[in-house]
């Protein structure tokens, strides 16, 4: 059978149709889990559980001990489940110098036992397409590869996320939300959790700047997207403001990170200048319609001649705020300069 998606294996899980091996691999553990995590507390009832599902880790069992394990019969229920977690770690016995080494899965992967729902839960790597074991798991198990969401994506999949819950959130708050937690799925979904639990407390459905600040701790007014704001709109006290907050809370604004984001933004208002169209920016620009205002005023503020020199002067800090071509200026100090630049 082809790769399947996250969707479409979750579709069939959840109507009761399960096969006989998953082969979960790839850099994103987040979807990986869910669908183990699914499969664990749903295949079999709970009274079958003890004597006919087994977890095992990878680093405690060997290539033989999983097969093994895959070929029992249930007792009293109509299948077995046996799950590996952190399946990169397998060892074969016949080869202790790699870790990972699915090979021997070949034999039982031909001659699945259908009583049995295997799930391998293979992370941070993916098999070789070329090998005669993922040319066999695509003709007998549901393969999935599990990739990392850019960041770009992720406030896009953190209100589809919350949709599915009956809940929504302000555009400025996913990403807010986004630049803080970076796109690790397993973090941004432990805080959108916690948010909604805040959230049917209050009988509330709409997840706001203030929830974001009260429950994740990170500030709505000294934030890099108010920065980003304030220098896109030439105000130069409420900019000095905020680099100096983030100049005494260096921990919590690092400069590496400031200066990305606002890399991205001038980039793409330099884009947007030049935009003929520019009905299409944001499809074009991949920002949410709500952050067009933003782009519309600070291309009033800055010339393409001005912003091509501002793009450039972000690369001239990024790398000082890596001790390239700076040995002993502070962050804070190189960010009060950058902002004064990029103002005048």
């Amino acid at each position: 059978m082809p790769v399947m998606t996250y969707e479409q294996i979750m579709s069939e899980l959840k109507s009761g149709q399960y096969r006989p091996i998953y082969f979960l691999m790839g850099e994103e553990p987040y979807f990986i889990d869910a669908i183990t995590d699914y499969i664990a507390e749903n295949a079999l009832q709970e009274h079958e559980k003890a004597f006919n599902q087994t977890v095992m880790y990878g680093k405690d069992v060997t290539i033989y001990q999983l097969i093994d394990a895959a070929k029992r019969f249930p007792m009293s229920a109509a299948r077995t489940v046996i799950i590996v977690r952190e399946a990169q770690d397998v060892t074969d016995p016949d080869d202790k110098r790699t870790k990972g080494k699915m090979d021997k899965l070949l034999f039982y992967a031909e001659k699945p036992l259908n009583s049995t729902i295997l799930v391998i839960a293979f992370k941070y790597k993916t098999l070789d397409k070329r090998t005669k074991l993922y040319k066999q798991l695509e003709k007998t198990a549901v393969l999935f590869e599990s990739k990392k969401i850019y960041e770009d994506k992720i406030p896009a999949w953190v209100n589809l996320y919350l949709s599915e819950h009956g809940y929504t959130i302000e555009p400025k708050a996913a990403l807010l939300l986004t630049d803080y937690l970076g796109n690790e799925l397993g973090k941004v979904v432990n805080e959108l959790n916690k948010l909604m639990i805040v959230l049917s407390g209050e009988n509330l459905k709409k997840i706001t700047l203030d929830h974001i600040e009260k429950n994740v701790g990170i500030s709505k007014e000294y934030n890099v997207f108010e920065l980003q704001k304030a220098l896109g709109e030439k105000n130069i006290p409420k900019a000095n403001r905020i680099v100096l907050h983030f100049s005494q809370n260096p921990k919590e604004n690092p400069m590496v990170m400031i200066v990305a984001t606002l890399f991205g933004f001038f980039e793409k208002l330099l884009k947007y200048s030049y935009l003929s169209d520019k009905s299409q920016a944001a499809s074009i620009l991949k920002v949410h319609p709500y952050f067009l205002r933003d782009y519309e005023i600070a291309a009033r503020k800055y010339p393409a001649g001005k912003l091509v020199k501002i793009i450039s002067l972000l690369r001239e800090y990024d790398l000082k705020s890596k001790g390239i071509g700076n040995s002993s200026t502070p962050d804070g100090d190189l960010m009060r300069e950058m902002i004064y630049k990029i103002m005048h």
